[in-house]
């Protein structure tokens, strides 16, 4: 599932297509948007802000009018020259936003919505989020709040996944920060100080921040993906890797330096 960063670093690139234009071309070629005359209702609006919040990508048009994605498993956002030949099947897009010389082509789904106002600011889906640890304005104290109104027998892994505690974590960077961070990703969230759980976030956060500008999140994976190979830190003991918590998701760890 694309992470905080990876959603970040797509609304960086779709920004300067879109920012302060009204797009010259707008289609929904998947067969679900078939009745809901996208084209017509943006027809005519500039788009006046491209905006992340976590995982959530958010393309707010005059009017009060905003589509909301999340790309979950399978979706991807892309940015192509005009004519140049797409990363995936025409067949897979669901939303393409010609501006500028360029497609901004949404692509798989799965979540993508066209919202008012009104019902972006009372869904509860999105009220709910918690600080963008992306974002220049995290606000650590409202980390903490949230991450103890928690349940503290809940892992800390497993903890830091949770959206409505801090946005855009997911799998890899919940398993590298709590590596860099020194802190066993087992360990109850009630055992876990509030000095380690910043700790974990400010190794994170950083590293995330630059992903979001270049896109290379490829350079930070220490240990994720790489069980039963010796601990590029310690070197005492191998990776471990099981499923976690209720959603079973997979962690890395390694057992000696990591504690």
């Amino acid at each position: 599932m694309p992470e905080g960063d990876t959603i970040h670093y797509a609304a960086n690139r779709i920004r300067p297509v879109l920012l302060d234009r009204v797009p010259d071309e707008i289609r929904t070629p998947h067969p679900r948007f078939g009745r809901d005359r996208w084209p017509e209702r943006l027809a005519g609006r500039a788009v006046e802000a491209v905006e992340a919040h976590g995982k959530h990508l958010f393309l707010r048009f005059e009017g009060d009018l905003t589509i909301h994605s999340h790309l979950r498993m399978t979706g991807s956002w892309r940015v192509h020259p005009v004519g140049a030949r797409w990363a995936r099947s025409p067949r897979r897009a669901w939303l393409v936003l010609r501006a500028a010389d360029q497609d901004v082509v949404q692509f798989d789904g799965p979540v993508l919505e066209l919202l008012s106002e009104t019902r972006r600011r009372f869904d509860l889906r999105l009220r709910a989020l918690g600080p963008d640890i992306v974002a220049e304005d995290f606000d650590e104290r409202v980390f903490l709040r949230r991450l103890r109104e928690d349940d503290p027998t809940r892992p800390i892994g497993d903890a830091i996944l949770d959206q409505r505690t801090i946005a855009g974590i997911g799998n890899l960077w919940k398993v590298e920060s709590c590596f860099l961070a020194h802190i066993d990703p087992w360990r109850p969230t009630g055992q876990v100080s509030d000095d380690e759980a910043l700790r974990i976030v400010r190794e994170a956060r950083p590293r995330m921040q630059q992903s979001a500008r270049d896109g290379n999140q490829t350079r930070y994976k220490a240990i994720y993906g790489k069980a039963g190979r010796l601990c590029p830190r310690c070197g005492n003991a191998k990776i471990e890797q099981r499923g976690q918590w209720d959603d079973n998701r997979r962690t890395y760890w390694c057992p000696a330096c990591q504690s």
